[in-house]
């Protein structure tokens, strides 16, 4: 017996994955970091961003590009370089470039420009043809609340017109869109937009651990989490794996683990748990 299995821990789907993705963001990786990072936590990965427009100012761009391929890692550019070449007209240029360039994938959102539906919807077609499309819902403006309603015709629209997975936006920050400006979920909204869409077709933005173990808990250890550090991918497995055990009867020390995320377990819990 594999000693290495003595937890026997519940099986993660194997890649390439539709549920339990990992979507991790990439502001600036070197190629010597992008090894490092895929040799302890690749299996964990299942699609990296390059955040905002850094592809297009990465010197060594096709070198990344060619390295996460290698790797088995698809890679899409942050959906405001889209936004900057609708602004200038510059859209065809746009996909010329990620043909070139290797990109298979290609993030359609919204979020920092005035973009009238049927155009965004218009795009996610236009590029579903070629790429796989995921397209964002949610403005970067944490002043700039939707009524959960407008959420979900949002997010229906956008998967019937090609979308591979909706991401819900948090910013970078995780405070904005589906979070409150402290960091605070937006349960209610949460909880409506999953009565309507199957969830597995969300990727929900959680770049702060307390944000990932709320989405864990409440949906299971094969939600779709987003904008991960690459720093946060092996603690985040671990939430996953460690909810995976609940489900199978492990509550206790899942329950600890939770609070610690949190910030709420107690010195002698914190304690306790170094040796579990």
């Amino acid at each position: 017996m594999d000693s290495a299995a003595f937890l026997d821990l519940p099986p993660r789907v194997a890649k390439p994955r539709e549920v339990g993705v990992t979507h991790v963001m990439d502001k600036g990786l070197s190629l010597t970091d992008i090894r490092s990072l895929v040799e302890t936590a690749g299996d964990y990965i299942d699609i990296v961003k390059l955040g905002w427009g850094t592809s297009y100012v990465t010197a060594n761009l096709r070198a990344k590009l060619d390295l996460y391929g290698e790797l088995g890692i698809p890679v899409v550019c942050g959906g405001t370089l889209l936004e900057i070449a609708e602004v200038r007209g510059k859209i065809d240029g746009y996909r010329a470039w990620l043909t070139d360039q290797g990109f298979t994938s290609v993030e359609i959102s919204d979020g920092t420009i005035d973009m009238p539906r049927e155009r965004k919807l218009e795009l996610i077609e236009l590029f579903a043809q070629d790429f796989r499309v995921l397209s964002e819902v949610g403005s970067k403006d944490a002043e700039e609340i939707y009524a959960p309603y407008q959420w979900v015709e949002w997010i229906k629209e956008e998967i019937a017109a090609g979308s591979w997975k909706v991401i819900t936006e948090a910013r970078e920050s995780g405070t904005a869109g589906i979070f409150r400006t402290s960091g605070e979920v937006r349960s209610g909204l949460i909880d409506e937009i999953a009565h309507e869409v199957d969830v597995t077709r969300l990727l929900f933005e959680a770049p702060q651990k307390a944000q990932q173990a709320w989405f864990i808990k409440h949906f299971g250890a094969d939600v779709n989490l987003g904008n991960i550090p690459p720093d946060e991918v092996i603690p985040l497995e671990t939430l996953r794996r460690e909810r995976a055990l609940a489900v199978a009867g492990t509550f206790e020390l899942v329950a600890l683990t939770d609070r610690i995320t949190l910030g709420t377990a107690t010195p002698d819990e914190q304690i306790g748990r170094a040796h579990v």
